[in-house]
């Protein structure tokens, strides 16, 4: 069951909400600040009514705003409706304005508190669930190859990184200079069912054109001036894993030819 405090000085006002929500929720009283601190810590309620008159100062609002900043300093996110009288206009703007969800006005109707009540605790609950989402989405992503984010953007690339993943069909990365290309490339390799096989990055802009195509295919000994060994490819160093050629437009439009007819 939802968890409420009600701080307020009035018992007849405690008895008054306990009666009126105790079927809908697990009712918390305290009659001052001290007493309510300690309930908040403890039981972490999601919705606090609150009570600016508190004692000693109960013409003031000096221990409700202390109430107050106490519990938003324990929980920033906490739904704390501030009751008032006719003529505390001016406390219930302070109070809005550090931090106070929401404000009622006595004398109290529980049909319309209920409403705005609801209304908190539906809200603590949206956050909630929505802060364990992140979380969950914080965790799905963490071999993401060292790539964090949350954003739409960043979701929307975690996402099809892992659609990709588990097709065995060439990607196309396209992104400027420096925006993690290769970053991409190792996320697909490790969401895949290649993950235990070798990825195997090349610059195809760093090397030179004479050299590129051996770089990718190898060499048999003797098949060229200087040929003293066969030497293998990077492709055959990729075998049943993944080659992610960096700067593929660099490459000679021959070779790409060879590395079409290749895939």
């Amino acid at each position: 069951m939802e968890k409420l405090l009600i701080v307020d000085d009035n018992d007849e006002i405690r008895k008054q909400l306990k009666w009126g929500l105790g079927k809908e929720y697990k009712i918390l009283l305290a009659e001052n600040v001290d007493d309510a601190l300690k309930l908040y810590n403890k039981h972490q309620p999601q919705v606090v009514t609150l009570d600016l008159g508190l004692p000693p100062d109960i013409d003031g609002a000096t221990e409700g705003f202390r109430c107050l900043k106490g519990m938003l300093a324990e929980n920033p996110r906490a739904k704390i409706i501030v009751l008032s009288g006719n003529d505390e206009r001016d406390n219930v703007l302070q109070a809005i304005s550090l931090g106070a969800y929401d404000f009622y006005q006595k004398p109290i109707d529980l049909a319309e508190l209920r409403v705005i009540l609801n209304r908190a605790f539906n809200l603590a609950d949206i956050e909630t669930e929505n802060r364990r989402l992140q979380q969950a989405l914080i965790v799905d992503n963490s071999g993401m190859g060292g790539m964090l984010g949350q954003c739409p953007q960043m979701l929307e690339i975690f996402a099809t990184i892992k659609k990709v993943a588990t097709v065995g069909v060439p990607v196309l990365v396209l992104g400027e200079s420096g925006t993690g290309k290769e970053l991409v490339g190792k996320a697909i390799h490790s969401h895949s069912l290649r993950q235990e096989a070798p990825f195997i990055p090349i610059n195809c802009g760093a090397i030179p054109e004479n050299l590129l195509e051996s770089e990718l295919f190898g060499h048999e000994k003797g098949a060229f001036t200087g040929a003293q060994a066969q030497v293998r490819g990077k492709v055959e160093y990729a075998h049943e894993g993944t080659l992610f050629l960096d700067e593929i437009g660099e490459m000679p439009a021959l070779l790409q030819v060879k590395i079409l007819r290749f895939l």
